[in-house]
């Protein structure tokens, strides 16, 4: 088994026992290693960079180097002042003394330590579950946010700028197929006709960057509630891990999507689209604990955009699944026939209830 070889070419003492297939993420093919000496064992997580998705995958463990050195210095330093013990995971160098080992397909492998007694949960388990998913990201904001862009890797190039996913969308209009497909079902014009209403309207986060309103900060890129680690012991957040997708962008992509992700209890599969509702409790419980750090960093232009980050990234997923379901179903991965119009549904639907709801969620924003 090539995982069990790459395994072993990383600096861990011991003999190795096992690799099991672990995780459900869609992009890395993710495995728990575990090595065994007379006295110790020692586990971790060692995973094949996908480079289908990550072109370069020495990008991306330039930025992991960058980001854990800083983070955990700065939590040596804040420890005896935290309310918790704060975690992130460690780079576990191959045995050449580089940050990744390479298989004879030319395939990029990593290991990094295992947060061990936490874990994560698919979805949102509470109120209380929702703070400790802000408190994580305002966290991780914080500490990764005097870290200079230029030191980081652009490791995925025009993720979250939502004006140009319409340019994939327009691409694959203008196909015989695409028309196919939007033809084929009323349901799939009248996402169209919702997309459109707002394509003007898209661009008000990028504009504002280009006004200078807005600064690009580190980002993670992918702050799901799945990633958030939760102490087994305690309850509280440890960490947020899956760092691939932390780059330079707007911090208010990583708080849209948080909150996209969370406030929807029905969540993106879901048949009944008359269940998808942006929860405003859960909201108000995210933003509670994510202002407890974020505060001492977010600035008054920052704070004044919030509410369209939910709203953006929200439509921005919609844009991308029903764009995707035009152009043939070519990026995100489906399980029958119009799996991704339907999740465009969800996400369009999703942005309609945001919609109906900002005022309570700016009063929200306001009042944190």
């Amino acid at each position: 088994m090539k995982a069990a070889l790459m395994a072993k070419k990383f600096d861990v003492a011991g003999r190795l026992v096992t690799v099991e297939s672990t995780g459900s993420g869609n992009v890395n093919d993710t495995y728990t290693a575990i090595f065994r000496t007379t006295f110790s064992e020692e586990r971790f997580i060692l995973q094949r960079i996908n480079k289908r998705v990550f072109p370069r995958p020495d990008f991306i463990m330039e930025n992991l180097r960058v980001i854990t050195g800083h983070v955990h210095k700065q939590l040596e330093d804040e420890a005896d002042r935290a309310d918790r013990i704060w975690q992130l995971p460690r780079i576990i160098r191959a045995k050449g003394g580089l940050d990744y080992a390479v298989d004879g397909d030319e395939e990029y492998w990593r290991a990094i330590s295992l947060i061990a007694s936490a874990h994560s949960y698919e979805h949102v388990q509470g109120l209380e579950h929702a703070c400790e998913a802000g408190i994580v990201l305002g966290q991780f904001q914080r500490l990764i946010s005097d870290v200079p862009t230029a030191d980081l890797h652009d490791s995925l190039p025009g993720f979250h700028i939502t004006p140009s996913y319409f340019q994939k969308l327009d691409d694959a209009l203008k196909t015989a197929e695409g028309q196919a497909r939007l033809n084929s079902v009323s349901e799939a014009q009248y996402c169209l006709k919702f997309i459109e209403q707002r394509r003007e309207w898209s661009h008000i986060l990028e504009n504002a960057k280009e006004k200078g309103e807005l600064q690009m900060r580190p980002i993670h890129g992918d702050p799901k509630i799945a990633n958030i680690m939760i102490d087994d012991a305690t309850g509280k957040g440890t960490c947020i891990v899956d760092l691939d997708t932390v780059k330079p962008g707007l911090i208010h992509y990583d708080f849209g999507d948080c909150l996209r992700s969370c406030c929807n209890p029905a969540g993106e599969e879901t048949k009944d689209l008359s269940s998808v509702v942006f929860d405003t409790d859960l909201c108000a419980s995210i933003i509670r604990g994510y202002m407890i750090h974020a505060r001492d960093f977010l600035t008054p232009a920052d704070k004044a955009y919030l509410y369209d980050s939910i709203r953006l990234i929200t439509f921005e997923l919609g844009l991308r699944f029903f764009a995707d379901f035009i152009a043939g179903d070519v990026y995100f991965k489906t399980r029958y026939e119009g799996q991704n119009l339907h999740r465009a549904r969800v996400q369009l639907k999703l942005t309609e209830s945001i919609e109906t709801r900002e005022n309570l969620i700016r009063k929200v924003l306001e009042n944190a």
